[in-house]
């Protein structure tokens, strides 16, 4: 079977554990901006002139394929904001530039953001002819008052009917839900979560609402009129989603992503096992070895511009830092310990010229927060997850 039958079919190439090398794009508009999200994502009440940020995009993947050389892509994954609102020939076109610059493989993993409002739903096939073969969907809640809630402008009746039409036309499917929203018990997230289960083919991301520092609702947070729930309710509810998930087939594989086995976000893994990613467009961050270091870059966030930028210097490239080995030992630590699989200890001894510290890994070992698998691995259990950001900063020590 050749591979184009092997995408058709959705066998897209397997997972081979390699940290791999992505190409990331970020289309920064939306059609209205979420009260919860603080993305690099903008609303603009007449239309973009998709043409003219398509050809800047290629400019600027010009800029990073001369910082790159040459690669073979293993995912790409079009962001944002929202992708779906660019028009089907606008992602050929990326797409397109995307394979003139670097090596692009038949049957990797092309993902595409996409909220499920109707109009966008219709766009699905332009998308999937175009090359997309996995599409990622904003859902974030199956009822109209949490969506309502959440700022979101479909419905529940709209999202199902998108789910079903990706299901129909796209090899990969996932949704993303935000849970521990106000006055949210677990017998509520436990019944919604089974009924989403029940709609996804391989993949959820399932994230915890967080209030971040310069959106809406952290001004409604500090005044006291949004509630959401305290430590304790939070653990409830994610405990609950590591238990349903396992059961139903879909384990977790990172802190919020769940897949069936081989639907594991190939794009994702790449960031969690600190590969190397081309950031494209307004505001995208990349990390290109560059010799023994690796370049970390980052681009201007406001789309006009980053435009601007690109059409006259071929990039909009704002930050350029390297890396030492110290501070990507400490960024892959920072990543791997997310994934079930933990990180690779002997790559982390390599960039951080040292062993974990015996005695803060001791003391994690005994509290049941890390564990050893043999003398090459070490992740976090199912506990340490739950206090991520304090064993990452005492095994950084």
């Amino acid at each position: 079977m050749d591979s184009q039958n092997l995408t058709r079919e959705g066998l897209l190439l397997p997972d081979t554990g390699e940290p791999g090398f992505g190409v990331y794009v970020h289309w920064p508009f939306c059609a209205a901006k979420c009260p919860y999200c603080d993305f690099n994502s903008h609303v603009r009440h007449q239309p973009v002139d998709q043409e003219r940020f398509a050809a800047a995009f290629l400019k600027e993947m010009a800029s990073m394929r001369a910082i790159s050389g040459p690669k073979t892509v293993t995912s790409v994954f079009l962001g944002g904001g929202t992708p779906s609102l660019m028009k089907p020939e606008t992602v050929a076109a990326v797409l397109d530039g995307i394979s003139r610059y670097w090596h692009v493989p038949e049957g990797i993993e092309i993902t595409m953001e996409a909220n499920p409002s109707s109009v966008e739903a219709e766009r699905f096939r332009g998308y999937r002819a175009a090359g997309v073969n996995r599409v990622s969907m904003g859902v974030q809640a199956l009822n109209d008052r949490d969506l309502k809630f959440l700022g979101r402008l479909h419905d529940v009746a709209d999202a199902l009917k998108a789910i079903k039409l990706a299901r129909e036309i796209f090899p990969r499917m996932s949704f993303d839900l935000i849970y521990a929203r106000p006055n949210q018990t677990v017998e509520e997230w436990e019944r919604e979560l089974k009924e989403a289960i029940s709609y996804a083919v391989d993949h959820l991301s399932l994230y915890q609402l967080t209030i971040e520092e310069g959106t809406p609702f952290y001004g409604l947070h500090k005044a006291g009129k949004l509630i959401v729930p305290d430590g304790d309710q939070s653990a409830l509810l994610y405990e609950a989603t590591q238990e349903i998930t396992e059961r139903e087939g879909m384990p977790a594989y990172e802190v919020s992503n769940h897949a069936r086995p081989g639907a594991e976000s190939r794009h994702n893994l790449t960031y969690w096992r600190y590969g190397d990613y081309a950031g494209i467009g307004p505001g995208a961050h990349g990390r290109l070895t560059h010799g023994p270091k690796k370049l970390a870059t980052s681009t201007e966030r406001k789309p006009e511009s980053w435009l601007e930028l690109v059409e006259r210097d071929g990039h909009g490239m704002v930050e350029q830092e390297m890396l030492g080995f110290e501070e990507q030992a400490d960024e892959l630590l920072l990543m791997g310990l997310r994934l079930k699989e933990g990180i690779d200890l002997v790559r982390w001894q390599q960039l951080s010229g040292r062993e974990p510290d015996p005695n803060r890994e001791q003391l994690l070992l005994e509290h049941g927060f890390i564990e050893r698998l043999g003398n090459s691995r070490l992740r976090c259990t199912p506990a340490g997850m739950l206090i991520l950001d304090s064993v990452v900063a005492d095994l950084a020590c």
